[in-house]
């Protein structure tokens, strides 16, 4: 379904999750369908083809209502409990209006003047720039910034940045993309544990019946070791078949989901040059430490690119910038350089003393501690 609108776009994101839901059990079923094709060939090794198919098929019809259940399941604690487990991956900690007033008063404008149900407010703390939103219903929603985040941007780009995760809430996009997340990550599961039940069992499937059955009959012989070889090497293809379509499910989703939530953020604050210029802060600079690739997917900047940039979860920053330059009227200042990048460790041993305090601050910019020139004081040393 092509979405050429927000409110086709939210139908579109609807649709796409029930057909992504869908997927899960249809992958999960794959995977249960090779793992009978793996155990079959380790009971019995002397089958043909057409054996271990059958055989399959019909402990594939016995496990589907435990399969069933169990991807029930999966969605269940998916459902209520992914907010926890992006908190403990990325450390995040929710805040109130005392702890951060600037950051709460900003999201709470933005949502009172759209009429928008106020989501839960995280902070995490990394001086990587980039913030994410996350939930499934209006109760789990929630928008998480970094800390340096906080520290890089005034307080316009901060809203443009709190208007594009907020347009990603309305749009639907955050529950595309935890379903996207729980497909993968059960799918991934489930691949990687049969990989390491096929690796550690040394290809030594009924190896020495088939030895056995050879002194006896060559012909049996080599029409049963070829047909487990066939029916392993069809089970190994259908666990990466079902893991790579896994990983497809995540690429795959609509990188224009991007390029709305950033003219949505456009719509609400109606400043256009507050985005971009948010944008070129946080360009390069928004990895986040120890997150898996799901989280970053849901960054408002993913670094990470893939192949060729062709499963890129994010399109090009200049590419976005271009966009808003184009349809919402706003200015491109290029690349932005932020204070702390001139501050790279190591550096400030070579830098000259500071010259006498020309203005009340001035002392403020020595470090603190420096065997050098110590700290005076906010109003630095006396000439």
């Amino acid at each position: 379904m092509a979405a050429y609108g927000l409110y086709t776009h939210i139908a579109s994101n609807k649709t796409r999750s029930m057909l992504l839901l869908a997927g899960l059990f249809l992958l999960i079923y794959v995977m249960v369908f090779a793992g009978a094709l793996i155990g079959e060939v380790a009971v019995n090794s002397n089958g043909s083809v057409a054996y271990y198919i059958n055989a399959a098929t019909r402990d594939l019809i016995k496990a589907l209502p435990f399969a069933t259940i169990g991807a029930v399941l999966w969605i269940v604690i998916a459902y209520f409990g992914h907010q926890k487990m992006i908190d403990s991956i990325t450390g995040s900690e929710s805040v109130t209006r005392q702890e951060q007033p600037r950051l709460y008063n900003l999201l709470e404008n933005l949502c009172i003047s759209r009429g928008i149900p106020m989501p839960k407010l995280k902070v995490m703390d990394s001086d990587a720039l980039n913030a994410f939103a996350t939930g499934l219903n209006p109760r789990q929603y929630s928008v998480t910034v970094t800390t340096g985040l906080l520290r890089a941007l005034n307080d316009d780009e901060m809203e443009a940045v709190l208007g594009h995760e907020l347009t990603h809430i309305r749009n639907g996009d955050v529950q595309l993309m935890v379903v996207a997340v729980i497909i993968a990550g059960v799918v991934g599961f489930a691949a990687e544990l049969f990989f390491r039940i096929f690796i550690n069992s040394g290809f030594r499937f009924g190896g020495s019946r088939s030895s056995r059955s050879s002194s006896s009959s060559d012909s049996d012989s080599k029409g049963s070791g070829g047909g487990a070889v066939i029916v392993i090497i069809i089970a190994v293809a259908l666990i990466a078949l079902a893991w790579a379509l896994s990983l497809v499910v995540r690429f795959a989703l609509s990188r224009s989901r991007e390029l709305l939530a950033d003219a949505g953020s456009v719509e609400l604050t109606k400043n256009p040059d507050a985005m971009i210029s948010a944008l070129r802060k946080i360009e390069n600079r928004g990895e986040l430490p120890g997150a898996t690739s799901a989280v970053m997917e849901m960054c408002i900047d993913n670094p990470r690119e893939g192949f060729a940039d062709l499963f890129a979860t994010h399109p090009s920053v200049d590419s976005r910038v271009a966009a808003l330059v184009k349809f919402a009227g706003g200015h491109d200042p290029g690349r932005m350089a932020l204070p702390s990048d001139t501050d790279a460790p190591g550096e400030a041993d070579d830098t000259p003393p500071l010259p006498p305090r020309s203005g009340p601050w001035k002392g403020e910019t020595t470090p603190t501690g420096s065997a050098r020139d110590p700290l005076r004081g906010p109003w630095g040393r006396h000439a």
